[in-house]
């Protein structure tokens, strides 16, 4: 999260401001959608073991990045882990990469140290009583209560968590049962094992095929064919590690247009057919992820460009158009067009309050903004609907230059 300085000169440029406080402080409008998503889908449809993908859209400025960082604030609050990706910084193209991005975000070694927790429970220990610093099994052992049938009763309890799920890959499962094993201190795992593990999970080249064998797994691989079926696997891992699920947003992702907007992300005609036909898969397959929400957030170029964009996809985009677009926002439809909450969201008002907001926070840690006049609310609101400029950007910038757009 970036200081206030930093969240001050983001503003300033146009983007996110990247902090939690500011970005509460001078949130307006955002719970129409916001407050809508967290009751329908993650405190009801997700929490019991649904699926969805949104898909957000919206001209520059209109507050897309904003709402998916404010988003993943509140989901955390409810129990789900927040994941935040950048088509700026990972390929859209190959779901290996995107299930790599995940598992790192997610910080799975410490799931792991929570799913250890219910095991120490099955045995009839409370872990907040096991001493810093030594594993369940040491404790155990100094206590003279380390027997084989307490071994026995360990190895049943990760089997049960791990491999009698079925929801969980038998590989994966095997991994995070010798991982967990490993935290416990019972079955031990050496160190190059569990390194040999971890790069495994992440879908590493250096693993060799014969060195899973010798761990007891099969000798397959993690590809962008099987990642979604590890990012199931992984979601119930974190379930079972008390989380009610996962949100993913995927920003940016206007990407796939050009090579401008990234160093090092320049996808050719076919990467790009590869990255929608990646999308379409993964809409296809959604009902057998749990408990996960993805959101895809990009510049409305993505859907006018005829050439380039979604629609130059049509097994893509005959799955995510909405059928009906009547003249009130619908907060079911699965593409979330920003620019339309000018009526519902943006009345004057609020823009008047968006920025009294804005101004008094700047002024807080700077100086030099000024709250627009009521009137000026009224102008901004009237020019909505024309050129590139969304509103936010515009109060935004209207705030900062001194009241006046």
């Amino acid at each position: 999260m970036a200081n206030t300085k930093d969240a001050l000169a983001r503003l300033k440029k146009g983007e996110a401001p990247g902090n939690r406080e500011i970005l509460e402080e001078i949130s307006v409008g955002n719970d129409f959608i916001m407050d809508f998503w967290k009751d329908k889908y993650f405190a009801n449809y997700l929490a019991r073991g649904g699926s969805k993908i949104k898909f957000l859209t919206g001209r520059t400025g209109s507050g897309k990045t904003h709402f998916l960082e404010l988003l993943a604030i509140e989901v955390e609050k409810m129990g789900f882990i927040p994941v935040s990706l950048s088509g700026r910084e990972i390929w859209i193209h190959d779901f290996k990469e995107i299930y790599i991005a995940i598992l790192h975000q997610v910080k799975l070694l410490d799931c792991l140290r929570l799913c250890s927790y219910e095991v120490i429970r099955q045995l009839g220990y409370q872990p907040e009583t096991i001493p810093e610093g030594i594993s369940f099994a040491d404790f155990l052992s100094s206590q003279g209560s380390l027997d084989p049938l307490t071994k026995r009763e360990i190895r049943k309890q990760l089997e049960k968590l791990f491999l009698a799920n079925p929801l969980v890959d038998n590989n994966f499962a095997l991994a995070c049962a010798m991982l967990t094993g490993g935290i416990l201190g019972h079955p031990t795992l050496e160190e190059t094992s569990h390194k040999l593990l971890l790069l495994w999970l992440e879908g590493s080249r250096e693993v060799k095929l014969s060195s899973l064998r010798r761990l007891g797994l099969s000798p397959s691989k993690i590809t962008k064919y099987n990642a979604r079926h590890m990012l199931r696997s992984l979601v119930e891992v974190c379930c079972l590690a008390g989380y009610k699920g996962l949100l993913i947003s995927i920003d940016n992702l206007e990407v796939l247009l050009s090579a401008d907007h990234a160093e090092n992300i320049r996808y050719t005609r076919l990467k790009r057919e590869d990255a929608y036909e990646s999308i379409r898969e993964l809409i296809d397959e959604i009902d057998t992820l749990k408990h996960t929400m993805f959101v895809f957030s990009f510049d409305r170029a993505l859907m006018d460009d005829e050439s380039k964009g979604l629609k130059s996809y049509q097994a893509l985009w005959m799955r995510i158009q909405n059928e009906i677009e009547g003249t009130r926002f619908n907060r079911f439809a699965d593409i979330v067009d920003l620019d339309r909450l000018i009526d519902e969201v943006y009345t004057p008002e609020n823009i008047l309050k968006m920025s009294t907001r804005l101004a008094q926070m700047v002024n807080r840690i700077d100086e030099g903004a000024n709250p627009i006049s009521l009137n000026a609310a009224e102008e901004l609101h009237a020019k909505a609907r024309y050129g590139k400029v969304s509103v936010p950007r515009r109060v935004i910038l209207a705030t900062l230059q001194g009241g006046s757009e």
